[in-house]
């Protein structure tokens, strides 16, 4: 695919001049105008219309990535952060990631090439890129945690609070845990913290870790079809009593096909889920969950984003970022 670079050294003429004559600068001669367009049909070149109307907007928009906008959970957070970059005089340019490195790369390049004047990343995939990338404007890293030197982060205690969520089941005489997390489980990608709270809590409670009963990439309702289905076909010695399944989409989909199936939800497996969205109370199985603070998290991001863009310093209001067990019918 042809460049404007490529045009400028077809037509002889400078990146600067082509790029003036794209953006209809009215001091361009008829010569030049001429030999731009000659090469811009050989080369069959067409400008990018959304680069020339990011640039025209005149540095006022924030990127922010998130794995996918389907999800309840980035939903009330795209929200959240929009209405205040909006009373900022900012726009906001949604990316979904659908856990791509390549499409948070092509971000990161837009903050690179200033048509964009920052990043909020509620979801990462290249957390080693950030550093590089921060030199051409600030980065704000919403919900995740990330080794950093320029990050600045926007944080809850996911560890902690799943590390909490075992021992809340524990102590509903759950011993048999099935987890669910939204990357891999290792240590490092999606979902890395709650991993680790859920093995330190595990190992605090002298609890096997059944890798029969740990699913990877987990994020929707079919996911939880998918999840409960995998249970039941195992041996019932290999079946847990309870399942952590990382967000309310995934709970919904698990207690969905578990009864669907004859199974009774909690007595024969308890199921918790992450996030506490609205529809979570009102599902067949009013749904046992963790509340985030999604309005909180959002505008506290997006507070951060406008002080560093005005070199302002910004004090990250913590006590509004507090994640807790809201108990239903489902444990």
């Amino acid at each position: 695919m042809a460049t404007i670079k490529d045009v400028a050294k077809l037509a002889g003429l400078s990146i600067t001049t082509v790029s003036r004559y794209l953006n209809n600068h009215p001091y361009i001669t008829e010569e030049k105008r001429e030999s731009i367009q000659r090469a811009m049909k050989e080369l069959d070149y067409v400008p990018s219309s959304v680069a020339t109307t990011l640039r025209s907007n005149k540095g006022k928009m924030i990127g922010i990535l998130v794995s996918r906008i389907t999800n309840p959970y980035f939903s009330y957070l795209i929200d959240a952060v929009e209405k205040e970059v909006k009373a900022n005089g900012y726009t906001l340019l949604i990316v979904q990631t659908y856990d791509d490195k390549g499409a948070e790369l092509k971000m990161f390049e837009m903050l690179k090439q200033k048509l964009i004047n920052g990043i909020i990343m509620c979801s990462i995939e290249c957390s080693d890129m950030i550093d590089i990338y921060s030199k051409y404007g600030p980065i704000v890293v919403c919900n995740q945690r990330v080794e950093s030197k320029e990050a600045h982060q926007i944080t809850t205690d996911q560890e902690g609070i799943t590390s909490e969520a075992i021992k809340y089941l524990f102590s509903k005489g759950k011993r048999k845990i099935a987890y669910c997390t939204g990357g891999t489980f290792s240590e490092k990608g999606h979902g890395t913290l709650r991993n680790k709270g859920f093995k330190s809590a595990m190992k605090e409670l002298s609890l096997e870790i059944d890798s029969r009963v740990i699913f990877e990439n987990i994020h929707t309702v079919e996911d939880g079809y998918m999840v409960a289905q995998n249970l039941l076909r195992n041996e019932k010695s290999v079946w847990p009593d309870a399942i952590f399944t990382g967000s309310d989409e995934v709970a919904s989909g698990v207690i969905n096909y578990l009864m669907r199936n004859g199974k009774k939800v909690p007595e024969d497996i308890a199921v918790m889920g992450f996030d506490n969205q609205p529809f979570s109370s009102m599902t067949a199985v009013p749904i046992t969950t963790v509340e985030q603070p999604l309005e909180a998290l959002g505008k506290e991001a997006a507070r951060m984003m406008m002080s560093l863009l005005n070199k302002e310093v910004y004090k990250v209001k913590k006590d509004k970022l507090v994640l807790k067990i809201v108990e239903r019918e489902s444990v």
